[in-house]
């Protein structure tokens, strides 16, 4: 059986290796597919196009997971909207009709709960114009494949994704001084889940929330990594809003279907992240 990652950037790569890993053939679509690596095979696509490869008949998971080229609103409808219409357009094209389709979607869909707890039966409120765009992305989806999956990361972090750990190196740090909320998931345990959700659960729900265990005050997370570096932090100092809206985002779906994160804190995931950059835990 074949795995399509339409889409096959780092996330995507990750996900592939695990389900190669699980037994799958899996073909990635990205516009530099010499870039991916072995056993994945890759095809040369722009999901902002309509000419979209041939798809193999034995497809069996469609992992749609798009990029957008810059955080313009037009950027963000031809990767997630057409994108995915485009995906959609292919298969049927093809004649494929793949068991499960999979949409990584973001949690930026979501509003200001007011310090609350968010979930998959929270209404979407998207706080900004590209939020409104995927949340459109996800409803195409869903008219076009009611069984279809949407999963909603949190902020990923994890191996090149280390703007946090960076900012405290160069003490560029910007400390909150009122409390900032933040959810995250570690770009291992986001591919993880969506193998998780695509191939191993027999009759998942259409929509995940994909966020760690901890919601945590952004403040509390660089005092952390200030820790574990041996660095200084500046004094707290007002920040503007938050980038991921005042919520706390509850994986208690996700954990439902027996899923298991290798890194359900920050915690462990930026410990990983460090010792990946050689620098261990005092």
């Amino acid at each position: 059986m074949t795995v399509l990652i339409a889409g096959c950037g780092d996330l995507g790569t990750e996900a592939g290796l695990r389900f190669a890993a699980a037994g799958f053939s899996v073909l990635g679509w990205r516009r530099s597919p010499e870039k991916l690596p072995a056993p994945l095979t890759g095809a040369a696509a722009d999901l902002t196009s309509a000419d979209l490869p041939p798809i193999p008949a034995d497809t069996d998971v469609v992992v749609i997971a798009v990029a957008a080229g810059s955080r313009s609103v037009e950027a963000y409808r031809a990767a997630y909207v057409d994108g995915t219409a485009h995906v959609l357009n292919a298969l049927e094209r093809d004649g494929v009709n793949p068991r499960r389709i999979l949409f990584v979607s973001s949690t930026a869909v979501y509003g200001d709960a007011g310090g609350g707890w968010v979930d998959e039966e929270t209404p979407a409120a998207p706080a900004t114009a590209t939020g409104a765009v995927i949340l459109e992305a996800e409803q195409l989806l869903h008219a076009r494949r009611p069984d279809a999956v949407v999963l909603r990361l949190a902020g990923i972090y994890g191996p090149g994704r280390t703007r946090l750990i960076d900012s405290v190196q160069a003490g560029t740090a910007v400390v909150p001084a009122s409390a900032q909320l933040t959810n995250r998931i570690h770009r291992d345990d986001a591919a993880a889940a969506i193998v998780h959700l695509a191939a191993e659960v027999a009759d998942p729900a259409p929509l995940y929330v994909g966020v760690d265990d901890e919601p945590v005050d952004l403040a509390a997370v660089l005092r952390f990594l200030a820790a574990e570096l041996g660095r200084d932090l500046p004094a707290p100092a007002e920040s503007g809003s938050s980038r991921g809206g005042n919520r706390k985002l509850s994986n208690a779906r996700l954990r439902g279907t027996g899923f298991a994160f290798a890194y359900p804190t920050f915690r462990e995931g930026y410990r990983a992240v460090l010792a990946g950059q050689g620098i261990r835990h005092p």
